[in-house]
């Protein structure tokens, strides 16, 4: 009987050796492959529960943070220290992420980026609508340094740029405020390219590409996916009136 058996199970080998299982072996270890990188990257981004809270001196991001946690309204102060609490965005209390509001001074921002910013799931850069037509060269100096940043770069987390302050008459409209930093990212970006290299070539000014080349910059070439929206921290109705921050809410949900 093993004599008979031997012919079929040489036909066997042979077919176990043929192209045909070959190119079937192959597609499973790409497979395998593939579901071992999908497993890793979606790790790395459930490990980052943090949004990042950044802007300037008074554009209202502790008071954004303190209507966000407890609904009512606070005098603040401006921060020289980091604040975070959790953010519960459901009901059941089952979906949350960690707030983290930032100081917006000068000397203190960037280093406390560079504490927080391998944790952010995503980030909200608040800008003053009122003042931002006088401030809008240092909303984009700031906003560039975070959108060049290599950890930034490489995790891409969601952007929203939060337009606070919409309950003040003079206050300028999201559209506006995306257009007016596009132009001004774009002037920062030609201007770091332009900057001298060193002797080994190196470009003195740090990193300069921002968005494709040779093209205009718009949010649209970044890596991370950036909205904008209008907000009130403070409410149309001051401190006993509630706070208009639907927007923001509903872009928390989808990010978390």
């Amino acid at each position: 009987m093993a004599g008979g058996l031997e012919p079929h199970l040489e036909a066997l080998r042979r077919e176990l050796r043929g192209p045909a299982v070959l190119s079937v072996l192959v597609a499973l270890i790409a497979v395998v492959i593939t579901f071992l990188i999908w497993r890793f990257v979606q790790g790395r981004r459930s490990s980052r529960k943090a949004v990042l809270l950044l802007g300037l001196c008074d554009a209202g991001k502790t008071l954004l943070f303190a209507r966000l946690l407890s609904g009512r309204y606070r005098d603040t102060q401006t921060s020289i220290t980091d604040s975070s609490a959790v953010y519960r965005l459901s009901q059941d209390k089952s979906t949350n992420v960690t707030l983290i509001d930032l100081p917006g001074h000068e000397s203190l921002r960037l280093q406390f980026l560079e504490r927080f910013k391998a944790a952010a799931r995503a980030i909200v850069f608040v800008v003053d609508s009122v003042a931002f037509q006088r401030e809008v060269k240092d909303v984009a100096e700031f906003l560039y340094q975070v959108l060049v940043d290599s950890t930034v770069l490489r995790n891409a987390p969601a952007l929203l740029i939060a337009c606070n302050k919409q309950d003040v008459t003079m206050a300028k409209s999201a559209k506006l405020i995306q257009q007016q930093l596009e132009k001004e990212l774009n002037t920062l970006r030609v201007t770091r390219s332009a900057a001298p290299t060193s002797l080994d070539g190196s470009a003195t000014g740090g990193p300069a590409q921002l968005g494709k080349k040779g093209k205009d910059f718009d949010f649209s070439q970044l890596p991370m996916k950036v909205e904008f929206v209008e907000c009130s921290a403070r409410g149309s109705k001051g401190e006993e009136g509630e706070a208009d921050l639907e927007g923001l809410e509903k872009w928390l949900m989808k990010v978390a």
